[in-house]
């Protein structure tokens, strides 16, 4: 088989899990963060510095690189993996968060989505076949497929209509994905449904009966309470296949990936890990710090007296602070570099604690 995924341990007091993906191009260890690359670069980070702290998949988005460059363009340099000159993998959103981001731009109907493109105005018509001719162009590792997420709380109508629109867009979606037969690239369908459990397990269901290689809960980190995310959670990762990936989309605070994990879920993305550190604020061992405070003007301790991250061995937060007031660009590295060690170490001390209840260890991971 060109792709496998195995649960290697299970957590004895909760639903979180270590799983192992085996493709064409390596191994992936889950649970694991993907820190945005919505135009194929991580804000601030070069590929190398990401992969030197522990990053070994990010995310890209499929609507702004058909836009610029144009997936054509990144086909002839290689694909994205070479054009970015990146080693690991890569997970390539469809456009359907920008169904979502751009309201004012877009018009949806049965057959895919109208944008207004916010660079030059033109229009761009993406269908769900095309989202998926341009993730194959793209070459990411795996491909998700053109969703219908809404904004929360919606009413029960709203909720079914993209629903349907959601599950269509994934059958055709799976078709055009196996016509065009990628030897390496692997298709996730997209669980929608809002706050409705009941929409949620029919949508499951639903994108089941189609088959993917994977599945996202979508529609979420969209407005809703924590306690509400977590129920819709419970719902939905209780109905998936254990023996496939599941993938919480747009999950990004601390709290929020921690309650994902405990539910059983495998990957996660967003914006926020490095969007806030290049506006100043950073998580730490100590709780989230505004490194802009006039507090830490004199304070010559480490970002992170817990962390050996490259930014905590070598600068205070008297420094940072210094950068970040005097708006150089270095100010945003430096914390963004902390700020995606931060999530690599918490993610790694998850698993390392789920396998630990099973007698296991990394290593044991790493040998499979």
């Amino acid at each position: 088989m060109r792709f496998s995924f195995t649960v290697i341990a299970e957590s004895k007091r909760h639903r979180g899990r270590v799983g192992i993906l085996k493709t064409p191009r390596g191994s992936l260890i889950t649970p694991a963060f993907m820190p945005v690359a919505t135009y194929g670069a991580v804000k601030s980070l070069s590929p190398h510095e990401l992969y030197e702290v522990g990053t070994r998949i990010i995310v890209s988005n499929t609507y702004h690189l058909h836009l610029r460059p144009g997936e054509d363009l990144i086909k002839r340099a290689g694909g994205l993996h070479a054009f970015m000159n990146w080693k690991g993998f890569i997970l390539t959103d469809s456009g359907g968060f920008q169904i979502f981001s751009l309201s004012r731009l877009r018009k949806i109907t049965d057959d895919g989505v109208k944008f207004r493109s916010p660079i030059d105005g033109r229009e761009v018509f993406l269908t769900p076949e095309k989202a998926v001719r341009i993730q194959n162009a793209l070459g990411s590792d795996i491909a998700m497929v053109l969703d219908y997420p809404i904004e929360l709380p919606a009413s029960r109508g709203e909720t079914e209509r993209a629903l349907e629109i959601t599950t269509r867009w994934a059958r055709r979606s799976r078709e055009e994905f196996l016509r065009l037969g990628h030897p390496y690239q692997m298709q996730f369908g997209i669980v929608q449904g809002g706050l409705y459990e009941d929409l949620r397990i029919r949508s499951a269901k639903e994108l089941m009966e189609i088959g993917f290689e994977g599945y996202a809960v979508g529609g979420l980190a969209l407005g809703e309470s924590r306690e509400d995310r977590n129920r819709v959670l419970d719902t939905v990762l209780d109905v998936l296949p254990r023996d496939k990936i599941r993938y919480v989309m747009g999950v990004g605070l601390p709290e929020d990936i921690y309650d994902a994990v405990v539910r059983g879920a495998d990957l996660f993305d967003c914006v926020l890990p490095t969007r806030n550190p290049r506006r100043g604020t950073v998580f730490t061992s100590e709780g989230k710090i505004n490194l802009k405070s006039a507090r830490y003007a004199e304070d010559f301790t480490p970002l992170d007296p817990l962390c050996d991250c490259y930014t905590c061995r070598n600068y205070t937060r008297a420094y940072l602070r210094h950068l970040f007031k005097t708006n150089e660009t270095l100010a945003g590295r430096l914390a963004s570099l902390h700020s995606i060690y931060f999530y690599n170490r918490l993610l790694n001390r998850l698993r390392r604690e789920i396998l630990a209840e099973n007698g296991l260890s990394m290593e044991d991971v790493i040998g499979k």
